[in-house]
């Protein structure tokens, strides 16, 4: 069993929960991740491609990255942009947005689970994930996989929501989260289900020590992390040996 929200349901329904919110959501992800940031999540993934240390050049896999804005800040910086998600809707959705920008060359696209990836071992320089490890059923089995494809010295970026760091914040971040941000969604989206799930898979997901122990338990070494937004929001990163 595992957790979807604040249900527990077997591996194999999460993945099927999880898949049916995204196609939910998929041609209205920004508004989505507008409405729970208010906004703040394009600064958030800006200052995360940033800090990534990204050469022109480099192979960079991109996990959970549909939507294509890590994608589109990568090929800023000249890196070869290899964009994987299991959801095919947001796949169609973000590669689209990408086509009409024009950016076709150096980006590829891949229908891929985060717990068995397509790929060779010991491949890409750097790997990145923003606001999709939560939604992964089995983490520690993709964060091995994530450890595998990257070569020796390769680099892991995680950019997830996490624990707030600042008690003074929390009664307002609980009344957004549980009560403002499902009725927007219906409001808004038609959708207050998909909003209330992914306010929930926040407190579900592990606190920013406990994942950094996620990551030295997969391999990776020199593991650190920091907070964005007194810890809405926190960058966590490791290197393979």
């Amino acid at each position: 069993m595992t957790d979807f929200g604040f249900r527990e349901v077997s591996a194999q329904e999460k993945t099927r929960l999880v898949g049916r919110v995204f196609d939910s959501v998929a041609t209205r992800y920004d508004l989505m991740n507008d409405l729970m940031s208010v906004g703040i999540h394009r600064l958030w993934k800006r200052h995360f491609v940033a800090t990534c240390g990204l050469r022109p050049g480099c192979a960079l896999l991109d996990l959970a990255g549909g939507t294509g804005d890590i994608a589109r800040l990568a090929h800023q910086r000249r890196a070869r942009v290899t964009i994987a998600d299991i959801n095919g809707a947001m796949l169609s959705v973000g590669r689209s947005r990408l086509e009409r920008e024009g950016l076709v060359a150096g980006l590829d696209w891949v229908q891929a689970n985060a717990e068995a990836l397509p790929f060779q071992s010991n491949y890409f320089d750097h790997l990145t994930i923003a606001f999709g490890l939560r939604n992964v059923t089995d983490k520690p089995r993709a964060l091995v996989e994530m450890f595998r494809v990257l070569k020796p010295g390769g680099r892991l970026h995680v950019l997830e929501f996490s624990r707030l760091a600042l008690p003074s914040l929390r009664g307002a971040y609980e009344t957004w989260s549980f009560q403002v941000l499902p009725r927007l969604g219906s409001l808004v989206a038609g959708d207050a289900d998909s909003y209330r799930y992914l306010a929930e898979s926040i407190r579900r997901f592990p606190d920013q020590p406990t994942l950094a122990d996620m990551l030295g338990e997969a391999g990776f070494e020199r593991v650190e992390w920091s907070n964005l937004s007194g810890g809405i929001c926190a960058i966590h990163r490791g290197v393979k040996g």
